[in-house]
């Protein structure tokens, strides 16, 4: 074999090898940015709730972030994940929601971007940036813990927060503060748990280059400054295509001018990558007055980042399909056969692999 090849090599012409050093360089390039990205795209826990909740692939996750003049509040989301579920529950069959009781239809969470002053007797974080949480918001964002753990946005007691390494650092000089006590708006609060923060040029760029500590929705809305609910995301069964994003476009109850809404589970798909890279110059235009949050800079960031490498990965395809078009055009004007001569050729092989499939049937029926 090892000389057939060798033999082989020595038969090519100089261009012969090039091209053909080419086409495999190309085709070798485009598996290797293939599998970066994907791993890339695979680290964005924050756009792979679906998967982490549905393990056999069957949900979506859909975020829609809200204007500052949208006027969202807790009773409209509560009234839209009841019409969800009913929805839901109209359109799956029976057999799919008998396991209600031991996994919940949907979960979802909302939040909002502010600011809080948060005191130690050790030391003071004044208007720090906060986020607001209520619902499962840790179940979308599993933030890395360093100590402690979560809190539930649906928690009886409001009270708890969850600050990053640098706050922990300069409110108690550790990182190892599960259960000490902070005040927020001279009210008692109780640290569940630090977490560390993301790093990365589209992190800091995103709006991580500064501590953020995470409060329930009504703490910031108590004692901090910050807007109304500005997110709101979701994840559901997806019954046919587009079913939760477009109840969530049609039920939610904003106008479509105060919202944008994102289906996280497929954005990195080609469907989804071919909208981006025909707006890529404008889409960061928005006429909505949209404030997005971190994890949505980034995933947008790497958007860009996905729509840029299918225009390489484009090109590399388009080389080695130029070069073998090439080839077997110069080929074809080369040939000493005719089209008859390759349609009897064709009809030739079909029929002796259809004599080898009756030989083979035979043989086993008499076996």
């Amino acid at each position: 074999m090892n000389k057939r090849i060798i033999y082989f090599i020595k038969s090519l012409s100089p261009k012969q090898i090039i091209f053909s050093s080419i086409t495999v360089i190309s085709l070798l390039l485009y598996l290797v940015l293939t599998v970066w990205s994907n791993r890339q795209v695979a680290a964005l826990t924050d756009q792979q709730a679906a998967k982490r909740w549905d393990k056999e692939g069957g949900s979506a996750q859909v975020s829609c972030f809200f204007a500052e003049n949208a006027e969202v509040d807790e009773y409209m989301l509560m009234s839209f994940e009841r019409q969800l579920e009913q929805s839901l529950l109209e359109v799956l069959q029976q057999e799919e929601t008998e396991g209600e009781n031991e996994k919940r239809l949907l979960i979802d969470a909302y939040s909002s971007l502010g600011s809080i002053t948060i005191t130690s007797e050790k030391g003071k974080l004044e208007d720090v940036n906060a986020v607001g949480v209520g619902g499962d918001f840790f179940l979308f964002h599993p933030l890395q813990l360093i100590s402690g753990g979560y809190f539930s946005g649906d928690d009886l007691m409001q009270d708890f927060v969850i600050l990053d390494e640098e706050a922990a650092w300069q409110l108690f000089g550790s990182n190892d503060i599960a259960g000490m006590t902070v005040m927020i708006g001279n009210v008692p609060h109780y640290v569940a748990g630090v977490v560390k923060r993301q790093e990365g040029r589209f992190a800091e760029g995103a709006g991580l280059n500064k501590t953020v500590v995470y409060v329930s929705y009504t703490s910031l809305a108590s004692y901090g400054t910050g807007d109304r609910i500005n997110v709101y995301e979701v994840v559901a069964p997806n019954p046919v295509k587009g079913f939760v994003y477009n109840a969530v476009k049609e039920k939610l109850g904003v106008s479509e001018d105060k919202m944008v809404v994102v289906e996280n589970s497929s954005r990195y798909t080609l469907p989804a990558l071919l909208p981006v890279l025909l707006d890529f110059g404008t889409r960061s235009m928005q006429n909505t007055a949209v404030k997005f949050p971190y994890w949505e800079n980034i995933g947008r960031g790497w958007e860009d980042v996905k729509v840029l490498i299918l225009l390489f990965q484009f090109i590399l395809l388009l080389i080695p399909a130029g070069i073998i078009t090439v080839f077997l055009v110069i080929r074809w004007k080369n040939r000493n056969l005719t089209l008859k001569d390759i349609w009897n050729f064709v009809l030739e092989r079909k029929d002796n692999l259809r004599k080898k499939a009756q030989g083979a049937k035979d043989k086993w029926q008499h076996f």
